[in-house]
């Protein structure tokens, strides 16, 4: 598979302040990847490293065979970019950002469409529209030239669950197309509904990089138990169990894999209520945190 975004040994700091650490990463053609992580871990100084808004202290960073530093102005010719904080000119239109935009690369013939199916208000000033319709302009002006690798940090916090389903719907479209797509997240539903790859990182620091398909196989999930009677929580460590905290009447579970220990070890009890659910991403990257990600 043709490598179009290549990190090799990036290191940033801020002063004394560690924003990532040699961080290693290489992504393919028609790839969707899913930089996963809290706020603070890194994943926005790795854009801005990408997009040479920022040189990295060390390492290098590489998109579509050039040199990220040395070739920033045509690898941008390449891209699309959606910031996870919009910020367009105010007294300017949809309208006009978008023939602004075609001045500079070239007339989009795929801006209608986007525009139609995000409903998209091109006819007021930026300063007049709601923070998400702020969000539907900047997703059209990323992706109405089609680009061939497309960045994007945080991209739906400002999206409604209807204009999301349609922005992913797109999102899918373009990969078929042979779009490699890179996004940045701390929403673990929104990483398992688009990524085919998902990279993990915590305190700048890489913890691993796994297929979609292996993370759902863990199963992440939250099991609310209550019982009649006292229990006893050292019962729940079994294979799978992450953490176990006590709550009234019960026991709450953050789990992976197979259910079926658990299901085995209730039966010794007197079981008055269960709740399963996925984790939250709190939920998970605890358990990153604690060294018991599987």
């Amino acid at each position: 598979m043709e490598t179009v975004i290549e990190i090799k040994n990036l290191t940033k700091y801020y002063g004394k302040i560690l924003g990532v650490a040699d961080l290693n990463l290489e992504i393919t053609k028609g790839e969707i990847f899913g930089f996963m992580g809290p706020n603070g871990a890194g994943k926005t100084t790795t854009i801005r490293c990408l997009l040479d808004f920022i040189r990295p202290t060390s390492g290098s960073v590489s998109i579509l065979g050039m040199d990220a530093q040395k070739k920033s102005r045509e690898i941008k010719r390449h891209v699309g970019f959606l910031p996870s904080d919009v910020r367009l000119y105010e007294k300017l239109t949809g309208e006009q950002l978008i023939k602004y935009e075609e001045g500079f690369i070239r007339k989009s013939t795929y801006a209608k469409d986007l525009v139609e199916r995000l409903g998209a208000e091109l006819d007021k000033k930026v300063s007049q529209l709601s923070k998400g319709n702020k969000q539907l302009v900047a997703i059209v002006l990323a992706l109405m030239n089609k680009p061939e690798v497309l960045i994007m940090d945080e991209p739906t916090t400002a999206l409604d669950p209807v204009k999301q389903s349609i922005f992913y719907e797109i999102l899918e479209e373009m990969k078929d197309q042979g779009t490699t797509i890179f996004f940045s997240s701390h929403r673990l539903p929104e990483v398992h509904r688009m990524a085919d790859t998902v990279g993990m990182i915590k305190d700048g620091k890489l913890v691993k990089v796994q297929t979609i398909e292996d993370l759902e196989a863990k199963e992440i999930r939250t099991v609310e138990i209550r019982l009649r009677g006292k229990c006893d929580p050292d019962d729940f460590k079994l294979p799978g169990v992450q953490r176990i905290e006590r709550i009234s009447e019960g026991v709450r579970l953050t789990m992976t894999g197979d259910i079926n220990p658990l299901i085995h070890k209730l039966g010794e009890y007197d079981l008055v209520d269960i709740e399963i659910s996925h984790a939250t991403v709190e939920d998970f990257f605890m358990g990153l945190y604690e060294g018991k990600e599987g």
